[in-house]
């Protein structure tokens, strides 16, 4: 397959992760009406191993793992927690438009890590940009903080708990295939977990605890895991098939689908300053990805 025909593919891909991703909150939600948002976390986890094993086992990919890859594991499926929790507890209260309009600042907190963390080269106009797609979150964190308080500002933590994913995949992508990734990732999830939902059961932690799903609701936290495996798979093989810097402007498109699935099954529909907020964030991203076109254009250029 030429590069050019692999790029449509890789396009399809990443269109299916839009549309399917927003699936988990719908998930999340709906599971987090009567279960704790520990056990919904949790439930993301188990259902994601569970899948993930015949695959892995289908593909033959190897089971080991290098102590580096091991370390890096761990990290990912930390920071991995702390954005699924953190998201869960957002849309349990908050409509999910709302919710990832505000966890949509990952770019600039990437940004921000690389430029003041891990001291990479980066323009005065990407950090106005930046700071102008703040201000756009913050045009929908206000009405949302008056509304539901400091659940507000629970997106802020999948923002800075993915953007973290987001760079320590890229690191573990050197010593591992993305399908495993995504086994090794939940088992270690899991682990982390466990322990920590037993503290919050013995101390009685409001939503930080495992409490056994009942009825139709171990179909939601199910579900959750089944929306979370497809959309990240299909993510990692768009990814494999077409260059980031043309996908990434296709990730707004999720902008859109979550408001729609927001509507149809909970009536929710941002109000006008978060569709103004929505708008500055989304103009502030892709300003930045043209940013990054060029700046690795004139990187190659050099090199």
């Amino acid at each position: 397959m030429s590069h050019q025909d692999r790029i449509l593919p890789g396009i399809l891909l990443m269109l299916g992760f839009c549309i399917i991703a927003p699936l988990i909150d719908v998930a999340s939600k709906l599971a987090a009406q009567a279960v704790p948002v520990g056990t919904v976390t949790l439930g993301r986890y188990v259902a994601q191993l569970l899948l993930m094993v015949p695959i892995v086992a289908l593909l033959g990919h190897p089971w080991g793992m290098s102590r580096r890859a091991l370390a890096l594991t761990f990290a990912r499926a930390a920071v991995s927690v702390l954005s699924t929790y953190s998201f869960v507890a957002a849309v349990q209260h908050m409509p999910i438009a709302d919710a990832l309009a505000i966890a949509f600042v990952e770019p600039f907190v990437i940004l921000f890590i690389g430029r003041f963390v891990m001291h990479e080269e980066v323009g005065p106009r990407r950090i106005a940009a930046s700071v102008v797609g703040f201000i756009g979150a913050l045009f929908v964190i206000q009405p949302s903080f008056a509304v539901f308080g400091v659940v507000a500002l629970y997106p802020l933590g999948t923002a800075v708990g993915f953007a973290l994913y987001i760079l320590l995949t890229r690191a573990l992508s050197r010593h591992m295939h993305p399908v495993p990734m995504n086994l090794h990732t939940a088992w270690a999830a899991i682990v982390i977990l466990i322990p920590i939902l037993a503290l919050g059961g013995q101390f009685d932690i409001g939503q930080v605890r495992f409490e056994t799903p009942e009825g139709i609701f171990w179909l939601w936290c199910f579900c959750v895991g089944l929306a979370s495996t497809v959309s990240h798979m299909s993510m990692s093989y768009a990814l494999k098939y077409a260059p980031s810097s043309t996908l990434a402007p296709l990730h707004y498109f999720e902008m859109l689908t979550a408001t729609l699935f927001g509507y149809l099954v909970f009536g929710d529909f941002p109000n006008a300053l978060t569709w103004v907020g929505i708008g500055i964030i989304t103009a502030s991203g892709l300003y930045i990805i043209h940013r990054e076109r060029l700046a690795a254009k004139a990187r190659a250029a050099r090199g």
